[in-house]
């Protein structure tokens, strides 16, 4: 909606992602708001929840789907007895699940976060429940999760098997990919259709894949990256000699630990843009093609080589690309090599924070910082 009457004639955009820690996704849109006010209080600012399948894909769904949430008892990363949300839209019998709600790194401490240790078998749960509550279609939004397992977890709870050489069913956490000698499949969901949605396009394994990119930030070592990574690759190998399926190259198989290959492998899953299956349930790209803009503003809490590799910032730029306008990417930091920064195709780059001050500070300060920062842009391009 326009926050103020026409009195300037600038006319803004806001598709930003969330402040990580700091701020929602809607409070980063008020005070990116704000900001742009106090320099044009006339401009026209429409805005939308966006995500690329990450954490605040079920907040961004129901904007603008009708659709009841449910909770629903499953389990952790770890396996621990939680309740967790799903969205259910009853009239077209489509369910919403966003993995980070049972699967997600939030969920766990610190001291807790092992991907050798971790499953998406409570996400498997989920899908469970909704398909007995009549779902024949399921969106699983990918992202922020715990987990590198390549999707055995949600494969064992929809009834799959993984043994062992001994033939000992193996419990579906990281460490035991390197284990599996036989898959036994289970039932054929006939009749049922899975998306996977998410913008990451790293592919299963390798120097790009799930574990080399994304294990770090999940409490993995180094030598238990090598040992994930060599794991996904024996699961692919099975996979291949056994079921006949080769997925892992496909961009995107590698996204929350693997666990889309899991849903293409196991699920028959489609894979879609996060960004793109969002924008069009806002009609973003009608408002666009009937109304002009002057920029548009994204921005997540960092900006590195991961925003690289088709976050929902990438997303954002290319929807800029394609109406011809500049996009503005605000973050709290900005960790890109000056290489890096030419091969991103954004026009302009904000970082908030202040350089000399703790990252504790820059994030407890992160709402007076943005509007700062959209302040100091749009006063340089009056």
């Amino acid at each position: 909606m326009f926050l103020t009457e026409d009195r300037i004639s600038m006319k803004v955009l806001v598709l930003p992602d969330k402040f990580k820690g700091s701020l929602t996704a809607k409070e980063v849109v008020h005070h990116i708001s704000k900001g742009v006010l106090q320099v044009f209080p006339g401009a026209q600012i429409h805005h939308a929840l966006v995500s690329d399948g990450g954490d605040g894909f079920l907040e961004a769904i129901s904007s603008y789907v009708s659709v009841k949430s449910i909770t629903v008892d499953t389990v952790d990363p770890l396996g621990r007895p939680i309740a967790a949300p799903i969205l259910f839209d009853d009239k077209n019998s489509t369910a919403y699940i966003e993995l980070a709600k049972a699967s997600g790194l939030v969920m766990l401490e610190d001291s807790e976060r092992n991907p050798m240790k971790t499953s998406t078998y409570g996400s498997g749960l989920q899908f469970k429940q909704v398909m007995e509550m009549g779902a024949k279609t399921i969106y699983l939004g990918l992202g922020g999760s715990a987990t590198n397992d390549g999707g055995i977890g949600m494969a064992k709870a929809l009834g799959y098997q993984f043994l062992d050489a001994s033939g000992e069913e193996l419990e579906p956490i990281g460490e035991n990919l390197s284990k599996i000698h036989r898959i036994i499949q289970a039932e054929d969901w006939e009749g049922i259709s899975f998306f996977a949605v998410n913008d990451v396009n790293n592919p299963l394994f390798g120097q790009d894949g799930a574990a080399h990119v994304y294990a770090e930030q999940k409490g993995a070592s180094e030598a238990q990256i090598a040992m994930l990574d060599q794991g996904l690759r024996h699961l692919d190998g099975v996979v291949q000699a056994r079921l006949q399926k080769h997925y892992a190259t496909i961009p995107g198989a590698g996204a929350a630990g693997g666990a889309a290959y899991g849903l293409k492998t196991f699920c028959n899953a489609t894979f879609l843009s996060g960004v793109e299956f969002i924008l069009g349930l806002s009609g973003i790209h009608e408002i666009l093609e009937r109304e002009r803009f002057d920029f548009i503003i994204t921005g997540e809490g960092k900006i590195d080589n991961q925003t690289l590799q088709g976050k929902l910032i990438s997303g954002v730029v290319a929807l800029g690309k394609q109406f011809e306008i500049p996009v503005v990417g605000v973050c709290g930091k900005l960790a890109l090599s000056a290489n890096e920064q030419q091969r991103f195709p954004i026009d302009y780059m904000v970082e908030i924070s202040e350089k000399d001050m703790p990252l504790s500070y820059n994030m407890q300060h992160a709402a007076t910082l943005l509007e700062k920062g959209i302040i100091h842009f749009f006063t340089q391009h009056r």
